[in-house]
Order: C-alpha cells, then sequence, then structure tokens
C-alpha cells in the first residue's frame, strides 16, 4: 500500500475514533452546538496528527521551522 494511501487511512480511522469516542462522552440531549464542537475537535485532532507525522517522516532535520543563514565573513 502507499504510503501517502496509508497516512489517508490512519487520519480518516483516528477522525472517526475521536467523533465516536467525542458522541459517546457528551450527554443527551445534545443540541446543535454540540454536534459542532464533536466534528471540530475531530478534525483538529486529525489535523494535528498529520501535522506531526509529516514533520516527524518528511522534513527531518534539526530546523523544521526555522533554517540559520550561513554567516558572512568578516
Amino acid at each position: 500500500m502507499p504510503r501517502n494511501a496509508l497516512l489517508v487511512l490512519l487520519v480518516i480511522a483516528l477522525f472517526c475514533l475521536v467523533t465516536g469516542l467525542l458522541w459517546w462522552l457528551l450527554p443527551y440531549p445534545r443540541r446543535n452546538v454540540d454536534y459542532v464542537v464533536i466534528g471540530g475537535m475531530g478534525t483538529m485532532v486529525a489535523m494535528g496528527a498529520i501535522f506531526l507525522i509529516l514533520i516527524r517522516t518528511s522534513h527531518k532535520g534539526k530546523d523544521v521551522f526555522f533554517k540559520r543563514q550561513p554567516r558572512k565573513p568578516s
């Protein structure tokens, strides 16, 4: 299985897991706002996972966010 397809399946599974867990944890009766919170939290966790996986695998290095410029000789 290609790496990108595996990443997509992992993120979808994580989204479903978080959404199902929050669905189970939030008490009844649910309002419309509760569904927005459940979906928002699931999306936030899934996107955070994508970010962490890509930083850890594709962009390995010491300075991921900030790259130092070489010093000019004086």
